[in-house]
C-alpha cells in the first residue's frame, strides 16, 4: 500500500491530462459501480450543496484526484432529473484561494432565482499547518459558471479549530437565514454553532450555539448537521465522532438523528426522548445530506457516503475508493424516520431471473423478498456449495434481522464489527435489496430499517440462497451513472 507525503496528498491538480491515465486504470476495475456515484478517479467522500433547481437536482461530493487518500478536496459537480440517471459535470469549487488553500469541504447548497448558492468550509493552512476554519460562498449561476464571493466570516475564537460543514436554512416566517455549523468546544465536546442574517450572502453574524438537552456530552465532534422538518417534525440530524454506541463494533463515527421541536428564537432543539438513533444500521454510512423535495415540504431526500472516516477498502490498492448512496426518500412513521427506495428506480429493471432455474446472483441487480412468516436465511455471494457470503439471517422468535459479512472472503474494517442487528418488533414481512458491483442496500419492512454496506465479492462467490417461506423476485438492473472522464 503505497504511502502518501503531505505534499503528495496537497497537490493541486493543474490539468485533466495529469490523471487521465489514473482515471483509465480505475475504470477497468471489477468494482466499478454501475447505479452509484461514484469518483473518477481517486477518493470520494462526503456528498455536498444536495438541491432542486430549474427542474434539475444538483448534486456535489468531495473529491481528492490523486488516489484512495484524504488530501486537497475539491468539489465535484453532478446532475440528474429524476435522481437515478447521473450525469458527470466536472469540478465546481477549487481550492484556489488564501481562505481555502487546503480543502474545500463539506457544505451545502441554496436556490436562487437565475442561480444556486452553495456554501462551504474554506480549510486554510498556515505555514506551520495551523488550521482556520473559512465558511465561504460560490454562486453558481444557470449558464455554469462558478464566481467565488468573499467570505461570509472567519473562525469563531471560542470554539476549537473544528468547525466545518455549513447547512444553509431560510426560515420564511422571520425572513431570517441560518447556517448551521459543526463544531467542537472548548471543552472538546461536540457541538453545532449557528450563524444568522437577513441576507444569502451578507451581514453574518453568531447567533449562538444550539442547545439540545441531554446531550451535552455526546462525543468530541458533531460534523454535516442539518436540521430538516419532516412529515410535521424538526429531525436534527448529526455525526458524532469519537464515542462507542451499543451494536456498533468499534466503530466512533456515527450517522443518526434525533426527532423533536426546533425553537429558532431561543436556539433549542429539544427532542422527544434521549434516545439518538442511527439512520442506517449498515457497516458504511456516513456524512448524510439532504434536500428537500419540491412537491412536498414535509417530505426530504436523503443521500449519504457509503463509507466511514479513518476506514480503508479493498479498492484503496487500485488507487479510487468510495461512492454514494441510492437517493432515499424520508418520511416520518411510528415516530422513526423511514427511508424508501425512490419508485423511479423501477425503470432500471430489466431481465427478471427465475431463481428456480438458476442460483447465480447477478453483480448488478434488484431483490425483492415478501416473506410468510418464519426464520428467514439469505446468503448474497456464497460459494459454489451454498456456504459463507454476506449473510441476511431473521430470528422470528428474537424478532431481530441481522446482517454478517464476515463469512466473505475479502474482510476489510473488522474493528469496526462485522455483524449488525436490528430489532423488528413487528416481525420481518419485506426486504428490498439493491446490488451493484460492490455494494449492497438492504431496505427493511418498506424503509423500517436500511442496512447500507460495502462488499467486495471475488471469483466464485456467485450464488445466492434461500431458506424460509418466502416469494423472492430477482431483476438485472441497467446502468444508470455515466463514468465519463470529465474534469475542466
Amino acid at each position: 500500500m503505497k504511502t502518501w507525503t503531505k505534499e503528495e496528498r496537497y497537490r493541486v491538480l493543474k490539468s485533466e491530462e495529469e490523471i487521465r491515465e489514473l482515471h483509465a486504470r480505475t475504470e477497468t476495475s471489477d468494482y466499478r459501480q454501475h447505479y452509484h456515484i461514484q469518483p473518477v478517479t481517486g477518493l470520494l467522500n462526503d456528498p455536498n450543496g444536495f438541491v432542486f433547481h430549474d427542474g434539475v437536482w444538483h448534486l456535489f461530493y468531495q473529491w481528492c484526484p490523486w488516489g484512495a487518500v484524504h488530501g486537497l478536496k475539491y468539489w465535484y459537480h453532478t446532475v440528474s432529473r429524476d435522481l437515478v440517471t447521473w450525469k458527470n459535470m466536472g469540478v465546481c469549487i477549487r481550492p484556489d484561494t488564501e481562505y481555502d488553500n487546503k480543502g474545500a469541504y463539506s457544505g451545502s447548497a441554496l436556490p436562487m432565482k437565475d442561480s444556486v448558492l452553495l456554501y462551504y468550509t474554506g480549510n486554510h493552512r498556515d505555514e506551520d499547518w495551523t488550521r482556520k476554519s473559512y465558511t465561504c460562498a460560490v454562486d453558481l449561476m444557470d449558464g455554469g459558471t462558478a464566481r467565488k464571493l468573499p467570505p461570509l466570516f472567519g473562525p469563531n475564537p471560542d470554539y476549537t479549530e473544528h468547525q466545518r460543514d455549513p447547512k444553509i436554512i431560510y426560515r420564511p416566517e422571520s425572513g431570517k437565514y441560518y447556517l448551521v455549523i459543526g463544531a467542537q468546544t472548548r471543552m472538546k465536546k461536540g457541538c453545532v454553532m449557528i450563524y444568522v442574517s437577513e441576507q444569502p450572502t451578507e451581514g453574518w453574524r453568531f447567533a449562538g450555539q444550539l442547545k439540545v438537552p441531554g446531550f451535552e456530552d455526546f462525543g468530541d465532534m458533531w460534523e454535516c448537521p442539518s436540521i430538516e422538518t419532516i412529515s410535521g417534525y424538526d429531525v436534527l440530524i448529526f455525526c458524532p465522532q469519537h464515542l462507542k454506541l451499543p451494536g456498533r463494533g468499534d466503530s466512533v463515527h456515527h450517522n443518526g438523528y434525533l426527532l423533536g421541536h426546533m425553537d429558532w428564537g431561543t436556539l433549542t432543539f429539544t427532542p422527544d426522548n434521549t434516545r439518538f438513533h442511527v439512520l442506517d444500521f449498515g457497516f458504511d454510512s456516513y456524512a448524510a445530506e439532504c434536500a428537500a423535495n419540491p412537491n412536498d415540504r414535509n417530505k426530504a431526500t436523503l443521500v449519504a457516503w457509503m463509507g466511514l472516516p479513518d476506514a480503508s477498502y479493498p479498492t484503496d490498492e487500485e488507487d479510487w475508493s468510495g461512492c454514494l448512496t441510492l437517493p432515499r426518500e424520508l418520511r416520518v412513521r411510528d415516530r422513526r424516520l423511514i427511508q424508501q427506495p425512490l419508485d423511479e428506480l423501477r425503470a432500471l429493471r430489466g431481465r427478471k431471473i427465475d431463481l428456480e432455474y438458476t442460483d447465480l446472483l447477478p453483480r448488478v441487480c434488484e431483490l425483492e423478498l415478501i416473506s410468510r412468516g418464519g426464520d428467514l436465511d439469505l446468503r448474497l455471494f456464497a460459494k459454489d456449495d451454498g456456504a459463507d457470503g454476506l449473510c441476511i439471517e431473521y430470528n422470528d422468535a428474537k424478532r431481530e434481522i441481522t446482517v454478517d459479512r464476515s463469512r466473505l472472503t475479502r474482510r476489510f474494517n473488522t474493528e469496526q464489527g462485522e455483524s449488525r442487528t436490528r430489532p423488528l418488533p413487528k416481525g420481518l414481512s419485506h426486504l428490498r435489496i439493491f446490488i451493484d458491483k460492490s455494494s449492497v442496500e438492504i431496505f427493511v419492512n418498506d424503509g423500517d430499517a436500511v442496512f447500507s454496506s460495502r462488499v467486495f465479492p471475488v471469483e466464485r462467490e456467485e450464488r445466492i440462497v434461500v431458506n424460509g417461506d418466502a416469494s423472492v423476485h430477482l431483476w438485472e438492473l441497467s446502468r444508470a451513472v455515466e463514468d465519463d472522464f470529465k474534469v475542466e
